[in-house]
């Protein structure tokens, strides 16, 4: 091990190295144990110990301090070409051309090598972006369409079919306010007092649906913690307690219930399925809540907390749905199968090698997440470059092939069909030469790939589910993306402080995500269904983000009375 010791005098940063033994560094500690409490001693063991793991990472795995920054803090990304790097090698021929024990696959369907094409645009948005702006037409002052024109004084204006556009953005509150002044007159003689009526369209409550809608999204769209909304709030002189903001959304939770227990329902008959789990924190949680939570064939106590994320999809629409508590992924998809129709066949599942994400009651075809097993390969490719090259471009032509079936709009047979005619190949040759690499003893199976090599064998049928059945996905970064959004959320607000804090969010994040994923404004859903409760728990089916603004426009009326 190495230590550093500064000089006499020194004022830089720059020390002197001293080689020290981790047997010297051991006798050191010992003879600091009379010395120092059972605590401080402990610290500085422990001390110790991590500087010696992190020099051994560095000898045994012979890695740089770019790998080991990787090690600590995760690589900055995963693509193929920021992971080989620029012009390493890309020569357009096919991947298992030059690698040992690896047949010839069918070839690349692009050039590697070829310059990517710039995406178009600046980072600017155009007029036609502001979909939700306030339209203004502007009318020139003095000049009208069929005029003669002031310029050449022959000819006659007409209009143009393009008007010319100007985008002005304003700054304002995330919530204002409106104080309505109603005047109040009193008898003189009698003494009844006359208040004038509230404008049209204004109710009585303090809070409408657009204040609660913009409160739940700012908490569970985006992360805003409800103490900083307050602080933002304050600073704009239109105060709004932290208290308030969660009686606002608990009560809305109830008014969103029955929209949210249809997404369960139709989710549940949906095709494919993808699950996976992240850990959460819920402050106060008991025991008799953590075993009324559990299935009753869970033994032992479990004391992890989790937030479940379950992808479902269908042709024409998507659905996120959140669960948070003790329950593991797979245990969430349970209870949601349980909707499912005994007529239905068994449902695509995706989700990563964990057999906790797997449900145990109900039968489902299995796929595995090929980007999971790609991303094992990634953290070494500074440890074994040729291997990963041969592998991250193998499966960068699945995932082309996959992209060009996506962008052409094919069915999900002819999807198959593609991925049978082009990545099947691809496959077999990467499955001929992870079994070379043990058979021809090029890699060790106790190493580092051999370990990343025996997770793709043993879940191979898993990982290429896409070759054999029709909608099959590649991978489960759908759901590892509506994840995110819970994960944004514990970053931000640490934890829930109840189940029933954690129910309420789970609910708002469902509605907001599924509106998300179908590309509908979600405010605006969360106000419709808070604006029309009556027929929304009469009706949930025609009230889901795809199809409520065809309900609206068949109702052809307003909101729903107030009860």
């Amino acid at each position: 091990m190495t230590r550093h010791k500064k000089k006499r005098g020194q004022t830089g940063t720059q020390p002197q190295r001293l080689e020290v033994r981790m047997e010297e560094m051991a006798a050191a500690l010992a003879r600091t144990r009379a010395l120092l409490s059972a605590e401080d001693h402990a610290l500085f063991t422990n001390m110790v110990d991590t500087l010696a793991w992190v020099q051994a990472e560095l000898q045994t795995k012979d890695a740089s301090i770019d790998r080991l920054r990787k090690m600590i803090f995760g690589a900055s990304s995963e693509k193929t070409r920021d992971v080989l790097g620029d012009g390493t090698g890309d020569t357009g021929a096919t991947p298992s051309a030059e690698m040992p024990g690896a047949q010839a696959a069918s070839p690349p369907t692009q050039d590697p090598a070829a310059p990517r094409p710039k995406a178009p645009g600046h980072g600017k948005n155009g007029a036609v972006a502001y979909t939700g702006a306030t339209q203004v037409t502007v009318a020139h002052p003095h000049l009208h369409s069929g005029e003669a024109c002031p310029g050449c004084t022959s000819g006659k204006l007409y209009p143009q079919s393009e008007p010319a556009k100007l985008v002005r953005i304003t700054g304002v509150a995330p919530l204002s306010a409106t104080v309505y002044e109603r005047e109040r007159l009193r008898c003189n003689l009698c003494g009844e007092v006359y208040t004038a009526p509230s404008p049209a369209g204004v109710g009585e409550e303090k809070y409408d649906a657009t204040a609660t809608s913009m409160v739940g999204l700012f908490k569970y769209g985006v992360g805003v913690p409800f103490n900083r909304i307050e602080k933002l709030q304050d600073g704009l002189k239109i105060p709004l307690p932290a208290a308030t903001q969660w009686d606002l959304v608990q009560a809305a939770a109830k008014t969103l219930a029955p929209a949210h227990e249809e997404l369960l329902n139709q989710a549940a008959q949906s095709p494919v399925l993808y699950n996976d789990d992240t850990t959460m924190k819920v402050l106060q949680l008991t025991k008799a809540q953590r075993a009324a939570a559990l299935a009753d064939d869970v033994k032992g106590e479990r004391t992890g907390i989790f937030t479940s994320g379950i992808v479902a999809t269908d042709a024409g629409h998507k659905i996120a749905l959140f669960f948070t508590g003790v329950r593991h992924a797979g245990e969430n998809l349970n209870a949601v199968l349980a909707r499912r129709s005994p007529d239905l066949p068994a449902p695509i599942h995706m989700c990563d090698g964990l057999s906790r994400n797997v449900p145990s009651d109900f039968d489902t075809v299995l796929g595995c997440c090929l980007a999971h097993a790609r991303r094992k390969h990634v953290e070494l490719a500074e440890s074994f470059p040729a291997q990963v090259r041969f592998v991250l471009e193998t499966l960068r032509e699945v995932y082309i092939t996959d992209a060009r079936a996506r962008n052409e709009g094919l069915t999900p047979d002819q999807r198959l069909t593609l991925h049978q005619q082009e990545s099947a190949p691809r496959m077999a040759a990467l499955e001929q030469w992870m079994q070379a690499q043990f058979t021809q003893r090029i890699i060790e199976p106790n190493s580092t790939l051999g370990a990343a090599i025996l997770y793709m064998q043993k879940r191979w049928s898993e990982l290429t589910l896409f070759l054999r059945v029709a909608g099959a996905p590649l991978d489960n970064n759908l759901c590892e993306r509506i994840l995110k959004k819970a994960i944004l959320h514990r970053r931000n607000a640490l934890f829930y402080r109840t189940l029933n804090g954690a129910h309420v969010g789970d609910i708002f994040m469902s509605l907001i995500h599924t509106a998300e994923l179908n590309h509908i404004a979600p405010f605006e859903y969360l106000v419709t269904l808070q604006r029309n409760p009556a027929t929304v728990a009469a009706h949930p089916a025609d009230w889901m983000p795809w199809n409520y603004q065809a309900t609206l426009a068949q109702r052809g009326a307003g909101p729903d009375p107030p009860s």
